[in-house]
């Protein structure tokens, strides 16, 4: 019984990540349609930051407060990936809409731009994170030990999930978000400033990118790559729950991480990896929509 909890644990920590990554995504990606390939380096951007509140916590604050310093990471690094993100949008991405490839190619140009820029000013070996006071240790129930890191990402992950669901369903700007990616020429009529909702939704989900390099940087070594290693898992996530969807972004999270902790308890991780990875593909040949697919309705069909 302490093997199965442990297990489910696990698989709930791995969906959570994966879940606070792919959040950006489904903004992006499922929204905007945009292949954003520099979204691992925006997650990178987020574990620096963090790191970089650590340090000046160190430098020039009282040693009583350094445990706040998460606090103070977690709003440096939404603010400095959303900035970014926002910079990106104006100048490269919004000349790229409707050109897939054009923009594939141009924001995998930016990943690289970006991981050597964090190699050349933190050096390639990586840097760690000292996780606050009250992220330390754990709780054990009943022979299962739950760290306390780990249920502050997946309580972090709900609340993220929460605040999303709220922005994209019960505010104005969701609403105006919504009808410029579904019909663009009739949100334009209706007065919607589609560039204005273009720059920040993007900047948004990069700031999310950010959010979710955060919750990372507790888990291990920072280095200019530590963005690859969730990249391909969100993407996954995003397609197999249906481009555009929140729920199926959510649901495609849980079967991806639990498939792969329930895979990789019989197996090795590269197997576990490579099993999902054909799971995916076997579904999306019989339902390639995903999951869930978005109803819209358009004058000319």
């Amino acid at each position: 019984m302490a093997q199965f909890i442990n297990a489910v644990f696990n698989g709930f920590s791995l969906t959570s990540i994966i879940l606070l990554t792919s959040l950006g995504l489904a903004i992006t990606f499922g929204l905007m349609r945009v292949i954003n390939m520099a979204h691992g380096e925006f997650i990178m951007i987020g574990a620096y930051m963090t790191y970089l509140t650590q340090q000046f916590f160190v430098s020039f604050l009282p040693k009583s407060i350094f445990s706040l310093y998460y606090f103070a990471a977690l709003a440096a690094a939404f603010a400095v990936a959303f900035i970014l993100g926002s910079i990106m949008e104006r100048f490269i991405v919004s000349r790229l809409y409707g050109r897939e490839i054009d923009s594939l190619l141009a924001t995998g140009g930016i990943s690289l731009v970006l991981q050597q820029a964090a190699r050349s000013i933190f050096g390639a070996q990586g840097v760690n994170v000292t996780a606050p006071s009250f992220l330390t240790g754990g709780v054990t129930v009943g022979g299962s030990t739950f760290s306390y890191n780990r249920l502050f990402i997946i309580f972090l992950t709900g609340f993220a999930i929460f605040i999303v669901w709220l922005v994209l369903y019960r505010m104005n700007f969701g609403r105006q978000m919504r009808a410029v990616m579904q019909n663009r020429s009739m949100a334009q009529c209706l007065g919607i400033n589609s560039r204005r909702i273009d720059n920040v939704t993007f900047s948004i989900g990069s700031g999310l990118a950010g959010l979710a390099g955060c919750s990372v940087a507790l888990l291990g070594s920072i280095d200019a790559t530590v963005g690859q290693n969730y990249i391909v898992n969100s993407f996954m996530a995003v397609v197999l729950g249906g481009v555009g969807k929140l729920i199926g972004t959510v649901l495609g999270s849980l079967i991806i991480g639990f498939a792969g902790i329930s895979i990789e308890r019989f197996t090795s991780s590269s197997i576990a990896k490579a099993a999902v990875l054909l799971i995916i593909i076997l579904f999306l040949q019989k339902k390639p929509q995903g999951l869930f697919t978005i109803r819209t309705r358009s004058l000319d069909e």
